[in-house]
C-alpha cells in the first residue's frame, strides 16, 4: 500500500532547487523566517555526491530546517523521512530528522516527540544517511509516535552541537512505508494505528472505537498485546483477535459482526470467559438473536448463573444459544447444598412455610423434602425478616410443624436469578454433566422457553428443573436425556430428567434413558408426543417406577404416540393442600392414545397406568385409554392398570366419560375395555340373569350403565318354547358393583350380547 500512488497524496517536500523560500529556519509555520536570502544558506548545483543540494552553515544552538509544505498524515499511514548529509568544513555538528505536527485547525500538537535519533558527523566529505518513521501507532521502528490528532507535518532536520560548521544536505525524501506494518494490505485496520497500546494498563477503549469508526467495512485487527477496555464496547466491523482484552466483569463486549464463541474465546484468551462474555452480550443488542458456540466445547468448573452474567433479572425478547457443548469439570462448586430446618405449614397459606429456622441460609431454588411433601416442590422465594419461604406447589399432608430438608442442586446453566425470562431457546447444545452437575434450572417465571435437539448427558440430580413458573409453554423437542445411573436397579436411582410446574408444555420426540422418572408434571394442557422413555434394568422381576407423573387431577393433557418402556404413567394429586375431593374438578382430561407400552422381566403385579388419589372422594371425570399396544417380554402381567390405594380409592359410583377401547394386549392375563361388550349364555331358565363384567372393568370399577341388551338366537322358557321379551337392567350389582342383573319378567334361557359401561356420559 502506498497512498502517494493509491490516493495521489503529495508526501515529498519541494526540492531545494525550487527555491529556498520553501524552507523555514523555524517550524515551517506561516510567518516563520525562510532561508531565502539568508547569509548562512546557499544552493549548490553540482555537488559530486548530491548534484543539486543545500549548503547550510550552523549559526545557532539548534539549527532548524523545516519545509513550509504540509506533508499529510493519516492514522493508518506510516511515513519514513530520509536525509543524506555530509560535513564540508568547520566544527562537526550532530544531525537528526525532525518534524512539526499540526492538527486540523493548523495548530501545533503538544506533548509529542519531534525528532528522531541524533547522529554525530565525524569527518568531512562522508555521506551520512539518516531516517525516522512517523505514524499514529506505537509500533516497532516508529520513532515519532503521534497518535491520531496530527493531520499534517512540516518535515526537515535539526543540526545540534557546536556552531560554525558547514554541511551539505541532499533533497529530503518522504515515502509511505505502511506496508511494513500491515499483515493484510487490503482489508485490515489495526487498533494500534489508532492509538491502542496493548500494554495491559492503558485504557484502549477510545482507540478501539476510533478503529471501528474508520474501518468502513474492513476487518479490525487486534494485534498481539493485552488491551484494557474500561467500559462497555460495541464493535460494528468484522474483527480478528491476535491479542486479548481485559475488561471488568460488569462491562460488555458486543461484536455485531463476529458474534460467535470462536471470536469471543480469542478476545478473552479462554473458551469459558469467551462464553460468559458472549452470553452476557446476547441480552443487550439486537443485531443478533443467536449466539453460536461455533461447535466448541467449553469446560465449566462451576455453575453458570446466567442472570448474574447478563446483569439482567427480567427479559422477554427471543434469544438463542446454539451449536456447542458445555462440559462440567470436577470441583466442589458442583456439590449440592443441603440444609435441614423446622418449619410450620398451614393449608390456609398453601404455598408458604412459616417460622423457618435458619431461613437466611436456604437458597432459592432448593428442592423441599419431608413428610407430606409431594415430588418436585421447590423454594421460589424467601423473606428472611419474616422467617418465611414460598413454595412452588402446595403440600398434600404437612399441616403443622415438622422438619424439612432443602437441597439446592447445581446446574451448568442456572436461570433462576431471572424473575422473568421468556422466549429463550437452547438449540443443538450438549450439556455434558458427567455425573458432576445438573443440567438447566429455568427462571422463576416466564414463558416459551425452548430446548431443541439438545443432549443432557449424565446429569447428577436433574436434567431440566422448573422451580417456579418459568416452564409456562415450555418446548422440549428432539432432545436426548442419558442417565448417570443406568447401571443401577430402577428403585435405587434418584435422578429425574425434567419437571414442570405450569401449563401448556410440549414434550415431543425425545429419548430418555434409565432415569428414576422421566417427567414430574404439574399444570394442565400439556402435549407429550412421540417420546421414547425407558427405565428398565437387568434385575429379574425388577421393580419399575413411574415414567410420567401427573400431580393434579384435571390435567387436560394428551399422551400420544410414545414408546413407554419398562415404566408407567402415574396420575395423582400430590400437589393439592386438601387432597380430599371438595367440589373441584376430579380426575379428568387425560387422553392416552396410540402409545406402545412394553415391559420385560417384571412381576405379574406390574401396571402401566396407575391412578393414585391422595385423598378420598375422587372419581373419573373424563379419561381416554385408546388404541394403545401393551406387550410383555419374558413375563406375564395380570393387568395394565390399577388404582394405588395407599391413601384412598376412587369413588366409582361417580365415574363419567371413561373410554377404554381399541387397545391391544399381549402377554396380559386380563384385558380391559369400556364400554364392555359381553356375551352371556344362560343355560337354565331364569327370570334374572347375572352378567359378571368385574374382570374387564378398568381400574376395578363398577358398572354404572347398560347401553344395550341384544339376544342372540331365541329366548326359550323351561319347555323350550320361544319367548319374545325385553328385559330391564340393574347395573352395579354384586359385592364390587361389577355385575349387571337382567330381569326378563319370566324364566327364560338363551344367549344375550350386553353392552355395559363403568361410567355415564354426563
Amino acid at each position: 500500500m502506498n497512498k502517494a500512488i493509491t490516493e495521489g497524496l503529495v508526501l515529498m517536500p519541494l526540492p531545494f532547487s525550487a527555491g529556498l523560500s520553501h524552507w523555514s529556519s523555524g517550524n515551517g509555520q506561516p510567518g516563520d523566517a525562510s532561508y531565502q536570502g539568508a547569509g548562512n544558506a546557499a544552493l549548490v548545483t553540482n555537488d559530486q555526491d548530491f548534484g543539486g543540494c543545500l549548503e547550510l552553515q550552523k549559526t545557532s544552538g539548534t539549527q532548524k530546517l523545516r519545509a513550509f509544505a504540509e506533508t499529510p498524515l493519516h492514522p493508518d499511514m506510516y511515513l519514513r523521512i530520509t536525509i543524506r548529509v555530509k560535513a564540508v568544513s568547520g566544527n562537526l555538528p550532530a544531525v537528526r530528522v525532525a518534524a512539526w505536527p499540526g492538527n486540523a485547525a493548523g495548530n501545533g500538537v503538544g506533548g509529542l516527540v519531534l525528532s528522531g535519533p541524533s547522529t554525530q558527523l565525524t569527518g568531512y566529505g562522508n555521506v551520512v544517511t539518516l531516517s525516522a518513521i512517523v505514524g499514529s501507532g506505537n509500533r516497532t521502528g516508529v520513532d515519532l509516535v503521534w497518535g491520531t490528532v496530527p493531520v499534517f507535518a512540516h518535515v526537515g532536520l535539526d543540526l545540534t552541537g557546536p556552531t560554525g560548521g558547514i554541511v551539505r544536505i541532499d533533497d529530503i525524501v518522504v515515502e509511505d512505508v505502511t506496508e511494513f506494518y500491515l499483515r493484510d494490505m487490503i482489508d485490515l485496520v489495526d487498533v494500534r494505528d489508532y492509538g491502542a497500546k496493548g500494554d495491559g494498563s492503558t485504557n484502549d477503549s477510545a482507540a478501539f472505537q476510533a478503529a471501528d469508526d474508520a474501518a468502513d467495512g474492513r476487518t479490525i485487527l487486534v494485534s498481539e498485546g493485552s488491551y484494557v477496555i474500561a467500559g462497555n464496547l460495541t464493535i460494528n466491523s468484522p474483527i480478528r483477535f491476535a491479542g486479548t482484552l481485559v475488561m471488568p466483569a460488569e462491562n460488555r463486549l458486543v461484536l455485531t459482526r463476529n458474534f460467535d464463541l470462536e471470536t469471543y474465546s480469542r478476545a478473552f484468551g479462554s473458551d469459558l470467559e469467551g462464553f460468559r462474555r458472549a452470553l452476557q452480550a446476547l441480552f443487550y443488542f439486537s443485531d443478533h438473536v443467536t449466539f453460536d458456540m461455533s461447535g466448541r466445547r467449553v469446560d465449566v468448573p462451576g455453575p453458570l448463573d446466567v442472570a448474574t452474567i447478563s446483569g439482567q433479572t427480567s427479559f422477554a425478547i427471543r434469544r438463542v444459544l446454539q451449536n456447542g457443548s458445555l462440559n462440567a469439570i470436577a470441583s466442589t462448586a458442583w456439590n449440592p447444598a443441603v440444609f435441614t430446618s423446622v418449619a410450620t405449614y398451614s393449608v390456609a397459606n398453601a404455598t408458604q412455610l412459616t417460622g423457618v429456622a435458619n431461613v437466611a441460609n436456604i437458597p432459592v431454588g432448593s428442592l423441599v423434602q419431608g413428610t407430606g411433601v409431594g415430588r418436585e416442590v421447590y423454594v421460589t422465594g424467601k423473606n428472611v425478616g419474616a422467617g418465611t419461604i414460598q413454595l412452588s406447589q402446595p403440600l398434600y399432608g404437612a399441616a403443622g410443624t415438622r422438619n424439612y430438608t432443602f437441597t439446592r442442586f447445581k446446574y451448568l446453566l442456572d436461570f433462576s436469578g431471572f424473575s422473568l425470562l421468556s422466549r429463550f431457546e437452547i438449540q443443538e447444545v450438549e450439556l455434558n454433566c458427567l455425573g458432576i452437575a445438573s443440567g438447566v434450572m429455568l427462571a422463576m417465571a416466564g414463558s416459551v422457553f425452548r430446548f431443541d435437539s439438545c443432549t443432557f448427558n449424565q446429569p447428577r440430580n436433574r436434567g431440566i428443573t422448573s422451580a417456579g413458573t418459568g416452564c409456562q409453554g415450555l418446548y422440549v423437542d428432539y432432545c436426548q436425556f442419558l442417565s448417570n445411573e443406568q447401571s443401577l436397579p430402577a428403585q435405587n436411582r434418584v435422578t429425574i430428567a425434567m419437571n414442570v410446574q405450569a401449563n401448556d408444555c410440549k414434550i415431543r420426540n425425545n429419548r430418555i434413558v434409565r432415569f428414576r422418572h422421566f417427567a414430574v408434571m404439574n399444570g394442565t394442557s400439556h402435549m407429550v408426543y412421540a417420546n421414547h422413555f425407558f427405565q428398565g434394568d437387568d434385575e429379574p422381576a425388577g421393580v419399575r417406577l413411574a415414567g410420567l407423573i401427573f400431580t393434579q387431577t384435571n390435567v387436560a393433557t394428551v399422551v400420544a404416540g410414545n414408546y413407554i418402556d419398562n415404566c408407567f404413567l402415574e396420575w395423582g394429586n400430590e400437589h393439592d393442600p386438601q387432597p380430599e375431593y371438595s367440589s373441584e374438578f376430579s380426575f379428568g382430561g387425560l387422553n392416552v392414545i396410540g402409545n406402545i407400552f412394553i415391559a420385560s422381566e417384571v412381576s405379574p403385579a406390574f401396571r402401566w397406568i396407575v391412578v393414585k388419589p391422595y385423598g378420598a372422594g375422587h372419581f373419573f371425570n373424563g379419561f381416554s385409554l385408546m388404541n394403545n399396544t401393551f406387550r410383555v417380554f419374558n413375563a406375564t402381567v395380570d393387568r395394565v392398570e390399577k388404582v394405588d390405594t395407599s391413601f384412598a380409592d376412587l369413588d366409582f359410583t361417580r365415574s363419567r366419560n371413561v373410554r377404554v377401547e381399541g387397545n391391544t394386549f399381549n402377554q396380559i392375563a386380563q384385558t380391559i375395555l369400556n364400554p364392555i361388550v359381553a356375551s352371556h349364555t344362560q343355560n337354565s331358565a331364569a327370570s334374572a340373569w347375572t352378567v359378571d363384567a368385574s374382570d374387564y372393568i378398568p381400574f376395578g370399577g363398577r358398572i354404572r350403565m347398560v347401553e344395550s341388551v341384544q339376544p342372540e338366537g331365541p329366548l326359550q322358557n323351561g319347555s323350550n318354547q320361544t319367548r319374545y321379551l325385553a328385559p330391564y337392567a340393574e347395573p352395579g350389582q354384586g359385592a364390587g358393583g361389577g355385575q349387571v342383573t337382567l330381569r326378563w319378567g319370566e324364566a327364560v334361557k338363551g344367549k344375550a350380547i350386553v353392552s355395559m359401561r363403568m361410567d355415564v356420559p354426563f
